[in-house]
């Protein structure tokens, strides 16, 4: 899972700079091997930095990152793995 073409819609490329994409799409890519098709990615602000929710439902799982950041954005994303593709969207586009 996870392994095949990799896709952003726009939203994705004109809201969340490259190295959050490219940060959010190594989280999943460091799952264990019995992985969600749906992950969930939440953004937050907190002080200056860059707060980012990663969690699946089924196996359950949740991790908090912390990361310096300019400009700390707040959206919520998902990464999607339909066994075509993989999409990163935000969850307003879904």
């Amino acid at each position: 899972m996870f392994n095949s073409n990799r896709y952003l819609t726009c939203g994705i490329d004109s809201k969340i700079p490259l190295d959050l994409q490219l940060f959010m799409w190594e989280c999943v890519d460091q799952l264990p091997l019995k992985r969600d098709y749906l992950q969930v990615f939440d953004l937050e602000q907190v002080g200056t930095m860059q707060s980012i929710t990663h969690r699946s439902e089924e196996p359950e799982y949740r991790k908090v990152y912390l990361l310096p950041s300019e400009k700390p954005i707040t959206e919520k994303l998902y990464i999607i793995d339909d066994g075509d593709h993989c999409t990163m969207l935000l969850a307003s586009e879904y």
